[in-house]
């Protein structure tokens, strides 16, 4: 098998793990020396343990919804919507593969807006994506 195509297929059964709530599976895709990096609060967690520890003890109920995987070589990324207690936040991961493993994912999150009125005319809504006006 392709190596792309097992990358791309470790990537889904990540994001697959994370609904489910399959805590092993969802971070099997680590390195052990794994890296994950979330830039906008300037945290860097070092480790697949820590990396799991941190994921497991968010106190949310938490969904995934993937809109889109690229990549190819040792570079992927997956644009998602991840869902805290029913309040959607958009969520792009780069995860840089090393081994067959990933040894660096940073994670960009940011809430949803409503469009303002002035561009009304010029935009049309993205499939399955309510936003609303601001």
């Amino acid at each position: 098998m392709d190596a792309d195509i097992r990358t791309r297929a470790a990537v889904e059964e990540h994001w697959r793990a994370s609904e489910r709530g399959d805590t092993e599976a969802e971070h099997a895709i680590y390195a052990a020396d794994a890296i994950l990096d979330y830039s906008q609060s300037g945290e860097r967690f070092r480790g697949r343990a820590t990396i799991s520890a941190q994921r497991g003890g968010h106190p949310a109920s938490r969904h995934f919804t993937v809109h889109r995987i690229v990549g190819g070589g040792d570079l992927w990324v997956s644009e998602c919507v991840i869902t805290y207690d029913g309040v959607p936040t958009y969520s792009v991961s780069i995860m840089q593969f090393a081994h067959g493993h990933v040894a660096h994912e940073t994670q960009y999150f940011a809430d949803a807006f409503g469009a303002p009125e002035w561009r009304t005319a010029l935009a049309e809504p993205m499939p399955g994506r309510e936003n609303g006006r601001a």
